[in-house]
């Protein structure tokens, strides 16, 4: 159980006999949410809600808790929270190119410009006010063209803004007519990055992908992607001639549902499934199967970049949210990775979605013990990388050549998890057949 290191209460049930079964399907859990993630909890066999000051197996935190408790908290051996205690390395715009940076470096040190090559795939971002200078000289080489400002550490879509000008920038720090708490955000540091001027465009509209990556490990790496994910599209057609209308160039949800045309139940998601299938009849398997190989290196690279510097504890996993921007040559490029990715439902397709991706997280995690540690595939989730790449067995290497980085992902592909988990789970005690 885990407890506070001022208090010496126990738990009515030690590991060992849960280990030995006599408990093994009674987990006490802790959630900070009130979304989707307590219903997947509360509907999980076996598993009892405690209250904040009960003993509990399995918190899923939010931050704030995070920072707060964790140097303060005993954790017995089999407790697990849902996040690594200096995650941000990952999920802070700032940090997070900071370190990508820094590995593309050292790739092309140790391995050459091709290798490091491979890193390309993040807009020329730089961090405000630490690097204006670099900035300004980068913002001359190409005058008139569009960069975004974005808070390092905010999500859907708060205190960004796009600018072509330098005076943009000063001006909206002298603007009197915005908020104290508008300007008070200039305390915190930003980001200036390229806005990709050349989205791809369905229907005219732009769009980003939401997609989840689960992290058991980093030392060694061991990384999951789930099948499912989505598109979320802008509710207006996509323009260069206003910079300043956010429905056109922020996909955010949290963004889009404000527009006075946004139609709650048409929504703004296309399911990955939907989109992999577009793009197939426009541009062909084979366009597709490269453009999702490259997606996948994004994932490995972004995960190696911060693996020497993210504090591995084996209590912890984190469940990403990575947002990837394609451009009109399908070249994906990675925007942000969060570590909070929402779990609030915007329609009933996408309840059942964050559901079933959060029920297999729960199966990873494991905290019933019934998994063997061998699992290529559990759920929706694919095991691509323990500390190596993981391939299927169809898969032929040396067809691959170096083109792959990595090949048991099936990202937009069929999900049929409800079959491959009555394969591999037995059901728990009181648990109806999947």
């Amino acid at each position: 159980m885990s407890k506070n290191k001022n208090t010496g209460n126990k738990g009515p049930y030690s590991y060992q006999k849960r280990r030995e079964g006599e408990a093994r399907s009674c987990v006490r859990y802790r959630c900070a949410l009130t979304n989707t993630i307590q219903d997947v909890l509360r509907q999980r066999p076996g598993w009892l809600e405690v209250k904040d000051e009960g003993e509990w197996d399995f918190h899923w935190c939010d931050i704030g808790w995070l920072r707060e408790n964790f140097d303060h908290t005993y954790m017995e051996e089999h407790v697990r929270i849902c996040h690594f205690r200096n995650h941000y390395e990952l999920t802070r715009k700032n940090l997070m190119v900071k370190n990508l940076k820094r590995h593309r470096k050292m790739l092309e040190r140790e391995a050459g410009k091709l290798e490091a090559s491979k890193c390309d795939f993040f807009p020329r971002t730089f961090e405000l006010p630490s690097e204006y200078h670099l900035f300004v000289e980068e913002f001359k080489r190409s005058p008139g063209s569009v960069w975004i400002m974005k808070p390092v550490a905010r999500s859907q879509g708060k205190g960004i803004f796009l600018f072509r000008k330098l005076k943009d920038i000063m001006d909206w720090k002298k603007d009197g007519s915005r908020s104290d708490e508008q300007r008070d955000e200039m305390v915190e540091s930003y980001v200036a990055q390229r806005y990709i001027e050349d989205p791809y465009l369905i229907s005219g509209r732009k769009f980003d992908l939401r997609v989840y990556v689960l992290v058991s490990s980093y030392v060694p790496l061991k990384a999951w992607l789930y099948r499912d994910g989505f598109a979320r599209f802008s509710n207006t057609r996509f323009s260069l001639s206003s910079i300043d209308d956010q429905y056109v160039h922020l996909t955010n949800v949290a963004i889009q549902k404000t527009a006075p045309d946004y139609d709650p139940e048409k929504g703004c998601k296309w399911q990955m499934q939907q989109l992999r299938r577009f793009l197939c009849a426009r541009h062909g398997s084979e366009a597709v199967e490269t453009l999702f190989r490259q997606i996948d290196n994004i994932f490995v690279r972004s995960l190696q970049s911060v693996q020497k510097v993210i504090i591995n504890d084996k209590h912890c996993f984190e469940l990403y949210g990575y947002d990837i921007l394609l451009d009109h040559n399908l070249k994906p490029w990675l925007i942000e990775v969060n570590a909070s990715p929402s779990l609030t439902a915007s329609s009933q397709e996408d309840y059942e979605l964050k559901s079933r991706l959060l029920e297999d997280t729960l199966h990873i995690v494991d905290m019933e013990g019934r998994l063997s540690g061998r699992e290529k595939r559990v759920g929706g989730f694919d095991l691509m990388w323990n500390d190596g790449p993981v391939y299927r067995e169809d898969v032929n290497l040396e067809a691959l050549g170096n083109s792959c980085f990595t090949a048991n992902t099936h990202l937009g592909c069929v999900n049929d998890r409800n079959k491959q988990l009555r394969q591999l789970l037995k059901p728990l005690p009181g648990q109806k057949k999947i």
